[in-house]
């Protein structure tokens, strides 16, 4: 079973062959750091996520890198507006980002650079740019010459002539910036201070970073010359990733990364997600009102990722009862396991199983075709917990079953779905087995006794507890809802 991938870069589904055996190198464009992570930022780092468990879990050692833009226009803004300092905006978002993807039980990156501590990388990558005739100053600013990186628009499919058509409309000649431009196509990698601007000292003049350039320098000073996935939403093709590819090969002469995936946007209602629409919504926004970070991770991995996506009330309560389904299995273990006598030694896992999941994920990560194996285990596991309970048996052997459900928690790891036994055990009011058995035990004799009212108050007090009973000829079996 060979892992297939699309790749931006050739339009097309290829092989995937890393730079260096056995190992990937990977790196994820991230946030700019100047409010809270929306719907867009959870779909594009659950997927990044899920990606890279999946290539971990087929065998590959993953090097995963995120970056945060922390220099920016709209940093500068909201720290303008709040009175405060870049810095110290950078750092409230980022504290939040990680609160965010916690929630979304999103594994942290091997390491996550920041451009302000990237000055060093970022000034020595413009002047080998300088210096090989790609890049030019111009009155305390230094500009990329596009016309002097001949494959300029590879990525992106876009010529150059093309462009030039309308570009004149939208050009402001009396931007004292355009006047600088030796093209207008060209693009700034060093911006000269402006005045209550943060700078940097450099050779030419104090100023900040243009954004293309700071990737560039992370991924070169994190991973090296050559990546094998570079990875970010649709709407970074062009002219972020196109200007890196530029940036990148005219200094090192090779690709900068062997494929580049991007994942499709989020909608909301049909309608592109933006706060003048009133349409913008937060990953803490939809998690407080008690939408769970399970259902979420469900929702955005039911689509090819790298296809649009729209969140409607509708999809999500599709999701939150598809996590129903999947968690139910999840838990099947820990509410019959002991019942069925299984020990504490691990099972095989259903070799056909996973060798199916895995040969339908290795087309393009095709995790909803994933998410279809899980839902059969899932559906059976919950067949099977509810013969146990009007039953008290099962219809398969408890083996298999251990296998089913050892199977279908490796599986849902793989996709970053977990189901939290403690929350599940908390719906109990904190309730234990013993004392669950105990007030089983007292309607047993108020049921002898003829206390049927006793009877119905102790069956009625553990409904309210989440705790349903079924009397049968065998005795009373119980299970938590």
């Amino acid at each position: 079973m060979t892992l297939t991938l699309y790749n931006t870069l050739t339009r097309r589904q290829e092989p995937f062959e890393t730079v260096e055996p056995g190992k990937v190198k990977m790196y994820y464009c991230g946030v700019t750091v100047y409010d809270y992570c929306h719907l867009g930022h959870a779909r594009a780092c659950i997927v990044w996520d899920v990606i890279r468990r999946y290539l971990q879990f087929i065998g590959y050692e993953v090097r995963y890198i995120q970056n945060f833009t922390d220099i920016d226009d709209k940093i500068l803004n909201r720290a303008c507006v709040e009175h405060s300092s870049m810095e110290a905006v950078a750092d409230r978002f980022i504290k939040a980002y990680f609160e965010d993807m916690a929630r979304l039980g999103i594994k942290e990156a091997d390491e996550y650079p920041r451009a302000t501590h990237t000055m060093n990388g970022i000034q020595r990558l413009i002047h080998e740019l300088e210096n090989k005739g790609f890049a030019y100053p111009a009155d305390g600013d230094v500009y990329y010459a596009v016309r002097q990186f001949a494959e300029y628009g590879k990525l992106s499919g876009r010529k150059l002539e093309d462009m030039q058509a309308g570009k004149s409309e939208r050009v402001n000649v009396e931007d004292p910036e355009y006047q600088k431009k030796k093209d207008p196509f060209d693009f700034a990698l060093w911006k000269a201070a402006k005045p209550g601007e943060p700078a940097w000292e450099s050779p030419w003049g104090a100023g900040r970073p243009g954004w293309h350039i700071e990737c560039s320098a992370m991924v070169r000073d994190r991973l090296g010359d050559t990546i094998d996935i570079h990875a970010g939403g649709a709407d970074l093709i062009f002219p972020h990733h196109e200007n890196e590819i530029a940036q990148s090969e005219a200094v090192t002469g090779k690709p900068l990364a062997r494929y580049w995936l991007h994942n499709g946007m989020v909608k909301v209602d049909g309608e592109k997600m933006s706060k003048s629409l009133g349409n913008f919504i937060t990953i803490r926004e939809l998690l407080d009102r008690g939408v769970d970070p399970m259902a979420v991770r469900l929702f955005v991995l039911t689509a090819q990722y790298r296809t649009p996506i729209d969140f409607t009330d509708e999809a999500i309560a599709a999701a939150t009862n598809g996590w129903h389904t999947i968690k139910e299995g999840l838990l099947f273990g820990y509410q019959y396991g002991k019942q069925l006598g299984w020990g504490v030694e691990t099972a095989p896992l259903l070799a056909e199983t996973v060798e199916r999941f895995q040969e339908t994920v290795n087309n393009d990560f095709n995790f909803p075709g994933g998410l279809t194996v899980l839902f059969e285990l899932a559906k059976e596991l919950r067949r099977e917990g509810n013969i146990i309970v009007h039953e008290g048996k099962t219809e398969t052997s408890p083996d298999e079953l251990k296998r089913q459900w050892q199977t279908l928690v490796t599986l849902a790891g793989v996709l970053g779905l977990k189901a939290e036994i403690e929350a599940e055990n908390c719906k109990s009011n904190g309730l234990s087995d013993a004392a669950i058995e105990a007030k089983i035990q007292q309607r047993q004799e108020a049921r002898k006794g003829k206390n049927f009212a006793e009877s119905d108050r102790i069956r009625d007090e553990l409904q309210a507890e989440g705790i349903t009973l079924i009397d049968s000829r065998d005795g009373t079996r119980w299970h938590r809802n």
